[in-house]
């Protein structure tokens, strides 16, 4: 997920120097699709990630609880 992340402050700050030029201009506009459309991308990436149970963030806390243990057959 940081990979788009950073993708998408590559796209702004790409599409900020291109506005800057000519704010007006389609190449601005297109810029700033763009960025749109990744942070989009990002916000989907994130709905459909699997979420953790409570417990499951416990154990990545707590790694040694007692509930956290996982027996072996």
């Amino acid at each position: 997920m940081s990979d788009i992340q950073e993708q998408i402050q590559k796209e702004r700050q790409s599409a900020r120097e291109v506005c800057d030029l000519d704010a007006t201009s389609a190449e601005c506009a297109a810029a700033w699709d763009a960025v749109e459309e990744l942070s989009a991308e990002a916000a989907h990436q994130k709905q459909n990630a699997p979420q953790k149970s409570s417990l499951e963030k416990y154990c990545d806390d707590n790694p040694d609880a007692l509930e956290c243990r996982v027996y072996e057959d």
